[in-house]
């Protein structure tokens, strides 16, 4: 099958996803288009590290490669990601989130997109797999970002977007290249504050550093992603939208607030007023969940903008900080020999 060979790199911290971990191998394992190497990034955990080199200690014959290595930057996601992109080997790299499947064409629909030579990033859509068997009755599909998926607002089909999502992007090697690798201090650090926003950072780097480069989003690209029962609550929720306008305003410090806040502004003035109404409309229609969805979507915006005002004095204080490092890539592979990459 003709197309860029693709290299998938799932960023690991902990063995209570152990099942999710090899589940989302198998699901790269099974793509219809097949992956050059899938790549485990073990974030600061020797004990898991030591698990899944014996786990994947052989690749049985016919099947994509594994390759399992140290985070070798400081512990977080930012830098479990720059570390897979440094030691990878393919034209394309693809992030999957270590608790979340692939459907089979999956990458396929990735490769497509990089038949246009200006395509610098193509992202896909995220289902969440709710852990109670069904969506929370007051969980807003406008805030399904919280829990790490594709939210109600995002345009539909294949379409050019400012930034993709993280957890099911690609990205053509040499924008890295262009860019450097994604910012260590504004994306997750295991199970500490959930922020975000890295992968935004970056592809507004990306955009600055390259104007004619195309980033797109291709729904037709799915995962589906697990979403544990901690997260189906009002806390949890409340937490992460405070974390994002934490994120947000980082980005809005490295990047500007023009292009940092560019996509918000039509979600904030466009679709979240939406959302309300229908929220409200079902409300006095006596349907479920109505108001605690108008409500919860009020309560989003209003914790995030605190989160954003709140990480705004902190910047402007150098209270917190992140650094943009380049891809090393003979320090990459290095590190993958060192670990014991397995073939």
């Amino acid at each position: 099958m003709s197309g860029p060979d693709i290299s998938v790199v799932i960023c690991v911290y902990t063995e209570d996803r152990w099942e999710d971990i090899l589940a989302a191998v198998s699901s790269v394992r099974a793509q219809a288009y097949p992956a050059l190497e899938t790549l485990l990034v073990v974030d600061h955990n020797a004990a898991l590290l030591d698990r899944l080199t014996k786990e994947y200690k052989e690749s049985e014959e016919g099947t994509t490669e594994v390759r399992v290595l140290a985070n070798a930057g400081p512990r977080g996601l930012s830098a479990g990601r720059n570390t897979g992109i440094a030691a990878s080997y393919g034209e394309v790299v693809a992030f999957l989130d270590d608790d979340a499947v692939a459907e089979r064409d999956w990458l396929k629909h990735f490769a497509a997109g990089y038949a246009d030579p200006h395509v610098m990033a193509v992202g896909g859509r995220t289902e969440p797999i709710w852990a109670s068997g069904r969506r929370p009755d007051w969980f807003p599909e406008e805030f399904d970002w919280v829990v790490g998926c594709t939210y109600r607002g995002l345009p539909r089909g294949r379409v050019r977007v400012r930034n993709v999502l993280g957890g099911n992007a690609s990205f053509r090697r040499t924008a890295f290249d262009f860019a450097g690798g994604f910012a260590t201090g504004i994306g997750r650090d295991g199970d500490r504050l959930p922020l975000g926003c890295e992968e935004t950072e970056l592809c507004i780097r990306l955009t600055r550093a390259r104007p004619d480069a195309v980033l797109l989003i291709d729904d037709r690209a799915v995962i589906h992603h697990r979403v544990p029962e901690a997260r189906e609550h009002f806390g949890y929720f409340r937490t992460r939208t405070y974390a994002e306008g934490l994120s947000k305003a980082l980005v809005a410090r490295s990047v500007g607030a023009d292009k940092g806040l560019e996509s918000e502004r039509r979600y904030t003035t466009r679709v979240l007023p939406a959302g309300v109404a229908r929220g409200l409309r079902d409300a006095v229609l006596a349907r479920r969940g109505g108001a605690g969805r108008a409500g919860a979507i009020v309560a989003g915006v209003l914790t995030a903008a605190g989160g954003y005002v709140v990480g705004s004095v902190r910047a402007r204080r150098g209270d917190v900080t992140y650094s943009v490092a380049g891809i090393d890539r003979e320090a990459g592979e290095g590190e993958a020999g060192s670990e014991g990459g397995i073939g």
